[in-house]
């Protein structure tokens, strides 16, 4: 009897050894391994990248169907003749419309940037909406790493920023990065 004990001890320490080992390798292989997860933060820039390019083309394509279009002229209303001639005078064409002045451009003064990130670590200014990988790199070109940098420019700096952004002009000011820029120097 004790040797039918022993027996089924032993059978039920291997069959729970086996279960652990089994567990712990399903465990193991269920978890994505570092080259999975730096496979999906590059996916993760990729896309970001792709949004940034849909909002800029978005943008333009607002900006293109807000602006003034010619408005065709519908064609006179037939007029019945009188009984005496009338003498017919040319037409003269319509007037061209005046053009539109440029919208009036304030002085732009270059907000200070810096020769390399504090402590050597720049923040993560992707987490600001509509600054993207690509963005962040110009950014990083211009001299400006940190949230706080961003959050303190002034009006005329803002302007400076919006029209030396090659290829995103007016991004700071349409996407308020400052705003964003003063919540996050906060945390």
């Amino acid at each position: 009897m004790t040797y039918l004990l022993t027996q089924m001890f032993l059978y039920l320490l291997i069959a729970f050894l086996l279960g652990l080992l089994l567990g712990w390798l399903l465990w193991r292989y269920g978890q994505p391994t570092s080259g999975e997860i730096d496979a999906m933060r590059a996916e993760n820039k990729r896309l970001r990248g792709d949004l940034d390019t849909c909002n800029t083309k978005t943008a333009r394509l607002e900006a293109a169907a807000s602006a003034p279009r010619a408005v065709p002229v519908a064609a006179p209303a037939p007029v019945a003749v009188a009984a005496t001639p009338k003498p017919v005078t040319p037409k003269l064409a319509a007037p061209k419309p005046a053009p539109v002045a440029a919208p009036e451009v304030k002085a732009a003064k270059k907000p200070e940037g810096l020769k390399g990130p504090r402590s050597g670590k720049a923040d993560e200014l992707q987490l600001i909406h509509g600054v993207g990988p690509k963005m962040e790199k110009m950014l990083h070109g211009l001299g400006y790493y940190h949230f706080d940098q961003i959050a303190n420019w002034t009006a005329d700096e803002m302007v400076w920023v919006d029209n030396n952004l090659e290829g995103f002009k007016g991004r700071a000011t349409r996407d308020k990065w400052q705003p964003q820029a003063r919540m996050l120097a906060k945390d």
